[in-house]
């Protein structure tokens, strides 16, 4: 009997870049909130058009801070009169300043508090009281002490950044194992090495969830302290805006808006990211 041929497959002709790319782990990833922003954009433009409305939409909002804000934001006239980069970075400046003494001041106190019950029982009320208080509620305060709207701005951040940070700690040193603790005392383990072994590496999730809750709260108090004080900054910009009117204004203080969810975003997500670091080298 003589040999069977194979069969011979169809050619399958190659899958074009641009389908290979649409199927791609990134393309899925991004292609619901592009689909979703796109219609939100769609229907503000549509619901602006449609009504007649003073109100920009997107369009309107691009076209009307093209140049320079959009175009160039890191130009600079002297003065006030920067660009938007340059505003964001004079902000970004002052929350760093701020939120670095919260970060440290906040896992310090945590710590205390959490290693010590009698402290913790007498500053816990105190905490609660002054943790609910609105970030301008500080400002004036801040000014009179300091008498100067940067570091009063800076005091602002600091005093709302810090009990998030002061708290989430003290939590994640409440919720160590009890074996933990009592491998600890069998081993005779010092206070300092009880620190470093077991309470440092069991706490950073807390921390870190302490951290992000504060940027953001240090992010939003910067933009208000810097709209009622400040010489400077994004909050002074959206203020600035608004008082200078025209036809603009309202697309300068959408642009803003834009810019500083987005710098807020970034900041939440780099926090994030070295928190899951830190925590996977904990571990």
């Amino acid at each position: 009997m003589p040999p069977v041929a194979p069969p011979v497959r169809p050619a399958v002709a190659p899958r074009a870049p641009a389908l290979t790319w649409l199927s791609s782990p990134l393309a899925r990833q991004i292609k619901a909130p592009v689909i979703c922003i796109g219609l939100t954009l769609l229907v503000w433009q549509l619901a602006c058009t449609i009504s007649g409305t003073a109100f920009p939409g997107p369009i309107q909002v691009v076209t009307q801070t093209w140049n320079p804000y959009i175009s160039k934001p890191f130009y600079d006239d002297g003065g006030t009169a920067k660009g938007m980069g340059w505003q964001i970075l004079i902000s970004l400046q002052r929350v760093a300043i701020g939120y670095s003494l919260a970060a440290v001041v906040g896992i310090a106190a945590g710590m205390a508090l959490g290693l010590n019950g009698f402290i913790r029982k007498g500053f816990d009320p105190m905490i609660q009281v002054l943790r609910t208080v609105p970030p301008l509620a500080w400002l004036p305060i801040s000014l009179l002490l300091f008498q100067q709207a940067d570091i009063a701005a800076i005091f602002v951040i600091f005093i709302t950044a810090v009990w998030p940070i002061v708290i989430n700690t003290a939590v994640g040193i409440q919720e160590i194992p009890q074996d933990y603790t009592n491998v600890a005392r069998v081993l005779r383990l010092s206070k300092r090495a009880y620190i470093r072994e077991i309470v440092i590496p069991s706490t950073v999730p807390y921390v870190f969830t302490g951290l992000r809750i504060a940027i953001g709260l240090a992010w939003l108090a910067i933009v208000a302290a810097e709209m009622l004080k400040a010489d400077g900054g994004i909050g002074y910009f959206i203020w600035d805006a608004y008082n200078a009117g025209g036809d603009s204004s309202t697309s300068q203080i959408i642009l803003a808006i834009v810019y500083v969810g987005i710098v807020g975003l970034i900041l939440d997500r780099l926090i994030a990211y070295v928190g899951s670091r830190l925590n996977t080298g904990a571990h």
